[in-house]
């Protein structure tokens, strides 16, 4: 599908970033008690970019300025229509003190086809780039150097024109956003539950499951409310009974043989964690396979022994080895992670610059490049 929001490569030009240093930024002291245990999604750091848009103006104004509140117009068209969306990822400490990204410009892609399906405009590559350096020099500082710790970044974009109209707006904001984080699940790398929703869909066939836009989380709420009453840490949706993908989260089965299976669907976000783990697997001389995946076919592979592991992995949690998944009346468990641990050690070993870089994945993002 052709965004005519898009710009063409004549329409584009080098952003110049305004810089306003925020006149209270957390002290250090407080920061490095953060930085020593930050949770994930607890805490800010002190800058956030902006970039403005809107149809007679292009890209326009980026900024570095002081994170803190957005002023919005009661009739700012998210706020009525949901027209959003955002991306997640992380940068690193490396050993040496510098600081790197992981496959950034994935993300950069992966924003340009959710701004796609969401009538909004597509931002360059080398825009979304750009954002990601400035907030790093900007707050580099609040990169965590201890084990399994990164600072998450998160641009989002959405419509801000003010209007109740129901068409695509005509004026948008960028921002980028940055925490300090450390596990997602709170049991580190413990194996996790899996609530199966019976009851709710997270898309459909033809709407955005494929766009990482807020409405699909938003759907998502529910029955993970509905897990966590289950004693479990996730909701696993299914499509006709055929496995798409978690609350935030794409699936991975694994045989006994060592073939790993994932579902494949036009409603399921396309993981860049996930695309990395698949090429590491395939590396290893691996079969994988992308294909629809029933929940019979786990629940049938669960009891007969050919299907022995199961993880989620995204780009919070990374990898993350299922024990079990969970319903009302039956319940699959395994007790293999060795597959998926391993896995997602090489992975973070090329994240934090321990493991060679074959691929080229990683890109230097702090000054000094």
């Amino acid at each position: 599908m052709k965004n005519l929001l898009a710009p063409s490569a004549s329409e584009l030009r080098t952003l110049e970033f305004a810089r306003t240093p925020n006149p209270a930024p957390v002290d250090p002291a407080k920061r490095a008690e953060i930085l020593a245990d930050p949770g994930f999604g607890n805490h800010f750091t002190d800058h956030m970019v902006d970039i403005c848009w809107s149809e007679w103006g292009g890209w326009h104004r980026p900024r570095v300025q002081p994170y803190g509140p957005i002023a919005l117009d009661p009739a700012a068209s998210v706020l009525h229509y949901a027209q959003e969306i955002f991306e997640g990822l992380k940068a690193y400490r490396w050993a040496d003190g510098s600081i790197r990204g992981f496959r950034p410009e994935a993300n950069a892609a992966r924003l340009q086809r959710s701004a796609v399906r969401m009538a909004l405009p597509e931002l360059p590559t080398e825009y979304f780039l750009a954002s990601i350096r400035e907030l790093v020099a900007a707050d580099g500082d609040w990169v965590p150097s201890a084990p399994g710790t990164s600072l998450y970044l998160r641009p989002f974009m959405f419509a801000k024109e003010a209007f109740l109209g129901v068409r695509p707006a005509k004026k948008v904001n960028y921002y980028v956003i940055a925490s300090p984080a450390g596990n997602y699940f709170t049991g580190g790398l413990a194996p996790v539950n899996i609530w199966l929703s019976t009851q709710y869909n997270r898309a459909g066939k033809g709407g955005t499951g494929a766009a990482k836009t807020g409405g699909n989380y938003a759907a998502s709420l529910l029955p993970q409310a509905e897990a966590y009453e289950n004693g479990c840490d996730q909701v696993l949706f299914l499509d006709d009974g055929y496995l798409e993908e978690l609350g935030g989260m794409n699936i991975v089965l694994v045989r006994r043989d060592g073939t790993l299976i994932t579902p494949e669907s036009s409603s399921i976000l396309e993981g860049i964690t996930r695309d990395s783990i698949l090429t590491l697997a395939r590396d290893r001389g691996l079969t994988v396979e992308e294909r629809r995946v029933h929940i019979d076919e786990w629940r049938a592979g669960a009891e007969s022994g050919e299907i022995v592991e199961a993880f989620a992995c995204g780009t919070a949690a990374v990898v993350a080895p299922i024990g079990s998944l969970k319903t009302a009346s039956w319940e699959i468990r395994h007790a293999s992670t060795e597959l998926a641990l391993s896995l997602r050690e090489e992975l973070t070993g090329i994240q934090y610059g321990r493991v060679d870089d074959r691929h080229g994945w990683t890109t230097r993002l702090d000054v000094g490049q």
